[in-house]
């Protein structure tokens, strides 16, 4: 593996020194590209993976945003006013502010006030005046307000980020794993038709020597050649999907945000279980399946309703009324701590209430509803994700039964075939005979092909269906 990635950068190299202006760069010409290393491909540079880390990395910038809401935070108010060369005011205050997780707030403020016309509630001594005290909202907003609540909704939100980029990790590994079974289905299928056009090329030039020798009929000459075409167009038709199927694999692979394009020689490997089981992460046993908290759908459902579970609480606060509650100690030699007492402070209260509150009451219906949506939602996708589950171990069992029976099938009809060639070249047989027994055992083969990628397609369906992100 170290090797090959080792000839590809080299080679990647090359490329960008020759071809600078190009838009796409190739696979190197190895004949197996293996699923492990497609897949390898495909969770270290596909997009889709860079913008699940962009959605995560937008998720922790909003918790940062949030956490802004608890900084301290400096204010200076500063007014000033002369006409007519005379100083009407010039007004100073500066504010020191820490607010707290709940709804109470410490503060220092240092007013310093002079002018002829300045309001008497504004005069302070020469010093200026320095206060130290604490604003409390003592109903609504005290044991939750925005704030809090937006800061507890980001985290559930990046949480939630997590869980989706879990999802978007998983649906891309899944839809790349099925165009590589895909690959390898188109791929089989024209080997399977390549090598019943060589036989048929064969049997065709035999009985055409049989017909000049008069050993046979002209009309046998005919079917081998209508034969032979048939599977040439097999053949062709077998190539095209072939060809298809390579471009879609092509869609999940890029290095650097360059695509990659697979060169015509490459080709897939059909991998073994224990290889697909371990990349995807599914040797786990069904029992262990079947536990949902640990699901990303289910997962991302529930941080959802915490959320909303936050935004209802803080609904039903907003129904309480406004209290504002501020003391404040004065003092105009902050130097000296005894000046600081009960005596000299700055106090207030400041109380409001809707007298109908349906703006409030609207809110929290509407909240309500949400969570009652949100967990609808989850009740249904925990049903749907565990028969999806289901379904999938129940597809692994019965392929694995459709495919020991068709390979012995497969066998029988192999030995059919040989038996009846032996009688043919022995003139036992007719080509009629042959060619219907081949025909079984090509569409026998098909039916194999077919059913072997539905046993690996169904690994991968198992794999998105619990919702798993392999490491890399």
């Amino acid at each position: 593996m170290k090797q090959f990635f080792f000839q590809f950068s080299v080679i990647f190299m090359l490329l960008c020194k020759t071809f600078c202006t190009a838009q796409k760069i190739t696979i190197p010409p190895t004949e197996i590209f293996s699923y492990q290393e497609f897949l390898s491909f495909v969770k270290k540079h596909h997009p889709v993976i860079k913008q699940a880390n962009l959605n995560l990395s937008m998720g922790e910038a909003k918790l940062l945003k949030s956490r802004g809401g608890f900084d301290p935070k400096i204010e200076v108010d500063y007014q000033n006013k002369e006409f007519k060369k005379q100083e009407y005011y010039d007004i100073l205050s500066a504010t020191f502010k820490i607010p707290t997780w709940y709804g109470i707030e410490f503060k220092a403020n240092f007013e310093e006030n002079t002018g002829v016309f300045l309001n008497p509630q504004n005069n302070v001594p020469d010093n200026g005046l320095y206060s130290a005290g604490v604003s409390v909202s003592a109903l609504e907003g005290l044991l939750i307000n925005d704030r809090m609540a937006t800061l507890k909704k980001a985290k559930y939100f990046l949480e939630q980020s997590r869980a989706e980029r879990t999802l978007l990790t998983n649906e891309l590994i899944y839809q790349a794993t099925l165009a590589y079974f895909n690959w390898i289905k188109a791929t089989t299928e024209e080997t399977i038709f390549e090598n019943s056009l060589k036989n048929a090329e064969i049997r065709f030039n035999a009985t055409k020597r049989r017909v000049e020798t008069g050993d046979k009929a002209v009309i046998d000459s005919i079917e081998a050649k209508i034969t032979f075409q048939n599977r040439g167009l097999g053949l062709e038709a077998a190539k095209l999907k072939r060809i298809k199927s390579a471009f879609k694999v092509s869609n999940f692979l890029w290095l650097n945000d360059i695509p990659l394009e697979l060169q015509p020689n490459v080709r897939p490997n059909v991998p073994e279980i224990s290889v697909i089981n371990s990349l995807l992460q599914i040797n786990q046993p069904e029992a262990d399946s079947l536990l949902l908290e640990n699901h990303p759908k289910i997962q991302s459902l529930n941080f959802k309703i915490e959320s909303l579970n936050v935004d209802r609480r803080l609904k039903l606060n907003k129904l309480l009324p406004k209290l504002d509650l501020n003391y404040n100690f004065i003092s105009s030699s902050p130097e000296q701590i005894d000046t600081f007492n009960q005596r000299e402070y700055k106090a207030g209260i400041k109380f409001s209430t809707p007298l109908f509150l349906r703006k409030e009451r609207g809110d929290l219906r509407l909240s309500k509803f949400k969570l009652q949506d949100a967990n609808f939602e989850l009740n249904a996708q925990t049903l749907a994700i565990r028969n999806k589950i289901n379904i999938a171990y129940a597809e692994i069992n019965s392929l694995d039964k459709q495919f020991i029976l068709i390979e012995d099938m497969v066998i029988n009809y192999r030995t059919m075939l040989a038996a009846e060639e032996r009688k043919f070249f022995l003139g036992e047989s007719s080509l009629f005979l042959v060619n219907s027994r081949e025909q079984k055992l090509i569409d026998s083969q098909l039916k194999q092909n077919e059913i072997q990628v539905k046993l690996l397609n169904t690994r991968a369906k198992l794999f998105n269906s619990l919702g798993l992100s392999p490491e890399e």
